[in-house]
């Protein structure tokens, strides 16, 4: 018989019950082979094993005989009676012996935050004692003191009154879920301190250097961010000015990347000397695409008809503008897997991203759909053809969002004394790299240095979607000598950069202030979408710089020694940490 006893705490990723059996703990001895299973329980579990499944295949030959014959089922002779007894017997010993772990499973789960006893089965043979423990949270140490820490006993990070400490001791029960507290309390401030301080005492893990004064909480309430215990620190550094279109912008990029700020601002640099640069705004839609399907391919082939046919396209277009005054349908494209259609709706937003406002109008389409085609079977709103989020042909080909080129012509004297390099060698570098090496590694949309380097920082401190980098990015570069061979053509062409200016994370106060400093904060009164396609090309000419800068910095080689200087912290950790 095996022994129980009190052992150290163990990690929760090992208190699978199973396992804990086939280990041994400090101090014990190694597993002997005497401790093994005894030959004959091998013995019967075989012949019950056998049986079952003989008596399983005797009775289904017999019943497929039975039914051929047309001789009821109930008719049983006495082998038959025997097989069935065998047959139980055998299911009952199975059961037993291999089930009963699993089914307990279902019938009392355990989890990182049950009050469930632990028993832990030791290698001995002599006695057995079983001690009931609380479990620990999962995020506590393995190097653990013997004596297990309850809950309440995890030293207090922050100052509570009595009535919090209560609702906090609530919620590590669970009695109060913890998404609740701002509806409950009325005090978002309080309901970030009251959760942050019982998701340290649930995980045993201490968060003491995520920020919580300082933030205002009220603002991201039913809009940016759910269960709040803190905040994030991204510094924010300035790169320009940019000379774009004939305006001076310093561009805000947060980021915690070394050399990303600096190589930036050089390109700016660097576009400045040469005269600015320019853009141009080829596109501006953003896009959802629903997939709907039918009884047959026919049926869905004439939605498409439908669809795409220019005598529809105005009614079309008066329910769609009806989900908001700033909404203008401007294109349906319709593609068919089988019988399943997948629409993608192309539509202006104004200043804000608009992907709401397009799912808003697309369900009015297709509920106003519905009574010409009543087999049609709405399976999402999103059939991915949109397509967000995620690196797609349909967006580097189609565009989404804000499609923007921009270009400058970079002198000879500025690439050899700001760039350090020369124009013959970063038009090569680029074919050789943007160019043909991404063709080798077969990229999707990824014809440049870095582009996402930019978007992101740009993103983030402005208050965009930092997830839709990943089609924002989706940039070629094209370097080209111009002008007798002397000046450097560079430009950045990005299909499809989605930013708005209202809405979402832009309304923050961080955020807010360096749409500011860019002169595209909120809406813009008198072109509606003025802000958000202003705020495209900005990032485009961000682009644009950063790709000047790092080509250059390749081809010079200064690559790594840059981010020896920059992205290298010559502090002492140690002593950081340890004040």
């Amino acid at each position: 018989m095996d022994v129980r006893r009190r052992q150290p705490p163990l990690p929760p990723a090992s208190a699978n019950l199973k396992q804990l059996r086939r280990k041994t703990f400090a101090g014990d001895e190694s597993p002997k082979a005497s401790d093994a299973l005894p030959l004959p329980l091998y013995i019967t579990n075989g012949v019950f094993l056998t049986l079952f499944f003989g008596v399983v295949y005797f009775l289904l030959q017999r019943w497929r005989e039975k039914i051929r014959n047309s001789t009821p089922l109930h008719v049983v002779s006495l082998s038959e009676i025997s097989a069935i007894v065998a047959f139980l017997a055998s299911f009952i010993y199975l059961l037993g012996f291999f089930g009963i772990d699993f089914v307990q499973s279902f019938i009392s789960p355990r989890s990182s935050y049950d009050d469930d006893e632990e028993v832990i089965e030791g290698v001995s043979n002599e006695q057995q004692i079983l001690k009931e423990d609380k479990r620990i949270p999962c995020g506590i140490p393995i190097s653990l003191p013997e004596k297990k820490l309850e809950v309440h006993q995890l030293p207090k990070t922050l100052d509570l009154t009595p009535e919090d400490e209560e609702i906090v001791q609530s919620v590590v029960k669970g009695s109060t879920p913890s998404y609740s507290l701002e509806s409950k309390l009325g005090d978002c401030f309080r309901a970030a301190k009251i959760r942050r301080e019982a998701l340290q005492r649930t995980t045993g893990r201490s968060i003491v250097g995520l920020p919580l004064d300082g933030f205002d909480y009220e603002s991201i309430l039913g809009q940016c961010c759910e269960m709040p215990v803190g905040f994030i620190q991204i510094p924010v550094g300035i790169a320009g000015p940019l000379l774009l279109d004939g305006i001076e912008f310093s561009v805000p990029m947060a980021t915690t990347e070394g050399c990303l700020v600096a190589s930036t601002n050089r390109g700016c640099k660097a576009i400045m000397m040469s005269g600015g640069a320019a853009s141009v705004i080829l596109k501006d839609g953003m896009t959802r695409a629903p997939v709907v399907r039918f009884g047959s391919a026919r049926r869905a082939a004439d939605l498409k008809f439908f669809l795409e046919d220019p005598a529809n396209f105005e009614t079309i277009s008066l329910v769609f503008n009806k989900s908001s005054r700033f909404a203008r349908l401007q294109e349906v494209k319709c593609a068919i897997a089988g019988k399943n259609l997948y629409v993608r709706f192309t539509c202006r937003t104004g200043d804000a991203m608009g992907m709401n406002m397009v799912s808003k109008g697309v369900q009015n389409v297709l509920e106003y759909l519905q009574s010409d085609f009543p087999d049609m079977d709405v399976i999402g709103i999103s059939g991915n053809y949109c397509s967000d989020k995620k690196p797609a042909a349909v967006n580097w080909i189609e565009g989404r969002g804000k499609s923007v080129v921009c270009e400058a012509v970079i002198k000879e004297d500025i690439v050899r004394k700001v760039l350090k390099t020369d124009v013959a060698s970063l038009v090569e570098l680029n074919m050789l790299k943007n160019l043909t090496g991404s063709a080798v590694a077969g990229s999707l949309g990824g014809f440049n240095a870095h582009a996402a380097n930019i978007v992101s920082a740009i993103y983030i401190a402005t208050g965009q979607d930092p997830a839709q980098n990943v089609e924002s990015s989706q940039c070629i570069t094209m370097m080209e000598a111009v002008n007798g061979g002397k000046d450097l053509h560079i430009s950045v062409s990005m299909p499809s950069i989605e930013v708005g200016t209202v809405g979402g994370g832009t309304q923050l106060a961080s955020q807010s202030a360096c749409l500011n400093l860019l002169g595209v904060k909120g809406a813009n009164r008198e072109t509606a979408g003025g802000n958000a396609r202003l705020l495209a090309t900005v990032v485009a000419g961000s682009v644009l710089a950063g790709e000047l800068s790092l080509m250059s910095a390749i081809a010079a080689g200064q690559l790594v020694r840059s981010h020896m200087k920059y992205n290298r912290s010559s502090r002492d950790m140690s002593k950081v940490a340890s004040s």
